[in-house]
């Protein structure tokens, strides 16, 4: 009997754009922690491809949550850095985010994961033209810099999937079709990196 809820937070990457549902990385976390004898359900999650930090937010505040969630996973900020927003405006916006997911988990900080933003610099979606993939980097560097450091202001678990993405470039067996998102491969690969996190913000005690 699973009986642990699991939410996830999120945008296209949360969602698994382009691939099946039991391929996104939530859903392969959630079958990945109940072979360790962990009882955790599928996660609900809030995502949708495109979405933006104050996007998420208000779909938040239309969303019927049945907390405490004992574990909440938060990966956002891409769709700002595409869109050009300001770096202030996504701290104020993921900060506030941040302790909406906490106090989903019951108040407890430590059954939250942030998962860094990974860089769609080096797939061939951003060789388009008008497109400066070194930008893009510095850009995705410095959003994940700052959702790190709320994250360690608040003591919860960062996650860093950015080096995953920039090895994968953009390998046809780790994109979809759109060769912009990540392929159920990859997102395994992301599934290794956040499973012990997981599993350490899952103990008992």
């Amino acid at each position: 009997m699973t009986d642990c809820r699991f939410l996830a937070l999120g945008d296209s990457y949360t969602i698994g754009e382009g691939v099946a549902p039991q391929e996104r990385w939530p859903v392969q976390l959630a079958h990945r922690l109940r072979a360790d004898d962990i009882a955790i359900g599928e996660p609900e999650i809030i995502a949708k491809t495109g979405w933006t930090t104050d996007e998420l937010s208000a779909a938040m505040d239309a969303a019927a949550f049945s907390p405490p969630y004992a574990l909440v996973t938060l990966l956002i900020g891409v769709n700002n850095q595409y869109r050009g927003r300001d770096l202030d405006n996504y701290r104020a916006e993921f900060g506030a985010l941040l302790a909406r997911a906490i106090m989903l988990a019951g108040g407890r900080a430590d059954r939250i994961l942030v998962v860094s933003i990974p860089d769609w610099g080096v797939t061939r979606f951003a060789r388009e033209p008008g497109r400066d993939p070194e930008r893009i980097a510095a850009q995705i560097d410095a959003f994940n810099a700052a959702a790190r450091a709320i994250a360690a202001e608040r003591e919860v678990a960062f996650v860093d999937v950015t080096g995953i993405s920039r090895e994968a470039g953009d390998a046809d067996d780790l994109l979809v079709g759109d060769g912009l998102h990540p392929s159920a491969l990859q997102y395994t690969r992301w599934t290794a990196a956040i499973h012990d996190a997981a599993k350490r913000s899952l103990a008992p005690g």
